[in-house]
């Protein structure tokens, strides 16, 4: 049974979701501190973290950061924060996902369930034989999810590695955001196409020598993104 811990101070809203996680077979899990939260997710068990960023003990956008420095386990952002600059702020800083409040207990297990099927397939844990792309310096191993450039090796979230495997795995092709997102997040792409646009950014910052005039991941304009190969 999957475990799922739920970061949220308001108790109507933590226990909606626990019970409509439960109802679909998830053991979930309750924390009302962002302080006390991360030493309890960082104390391993869980498979996916729901935050709200507006927990006391903490910073929601601090405790989204030093989770996702220690862990890769997908993370849920649940805000009553709608602005643009809050949603890239929190995928920037790890988050997978960002929904904002009042939000669809049933759409919340929907991505949950996403999430956690996307980490599952890109992990390997069905054992799946190593699979290495090696494209002009980049070494990718899907297997072992390690990835150096030049030999040196280039540390990345579960999230922009699972990215990076998908463009490199689709090279020269010119795939839309909509497309991306679907495929990378397993959801529907209607209003997060900022997510696509946070994590490229990011992907080029750690690959590129000069992210401005990217080598491996072009933007096509108007039309979406390409992976040179």
């Amino acid at each position: 049974m999957k475990r799922v811990l739920i970061i949220e101070d308001e108790k109507s809203i933590a226990e909606l979701q626990r019970d409509y996680l439960e109802i679909h077979g998830f053991a979930a899990e309750l924390e009302h501190r962002g302080d006390a939260c991360l030493r309890k997710a960082l104390s391993g068990g869980y498979d996916l973290v729901i935050l709200d960023l507006m927990v006391p003990g903490m910073d929601g956008f601090e405790l989204c950061r030093q989770l996702r420095a220690k862990t890769e386990i997908p993370i849920i952002v649940i805000s009553a924060r709608s602005e643009e600059t809050d949603i890239i702020r929190s995928l920037g800083l790890g988050a997978d996902d960002y929904m904002t409040k009042p939000f669809s207990p049933v759409e919340m297990v929907a991505r949950v369930k996403a999430h956690l099927d996307r980490y599952e397939r890109f992990a390997g844990r069905a054992g799946r034989q190593r699979d290495i792309i090696t494209i002009r310096g980049l070494t990718i191993d899907k297997g072992a999810r390690r990835v150096h450039l030049d030999g040196r090796e280039i540390h990345l979230t579960a999230k922009e590695f699972d990215l990076l495997a998908f463009l490199a795995g689709h090279p020269d092709q010119v795939l839309s955001k909509s497309f991306i997102f679907e495929q990378v997040w397993g959801l529907d792409a209607e209003g997060d196409l900022a997510t696509v646009t946070v994590h490229i950014g990011k992907l080029r910052d750690k690959l590129e020598a000069d992210p401005a005039n990217p080598q491996y991941i072009e933007t096509v304009w108007g039309a979406g993104y390409r992976f040179r190969a």
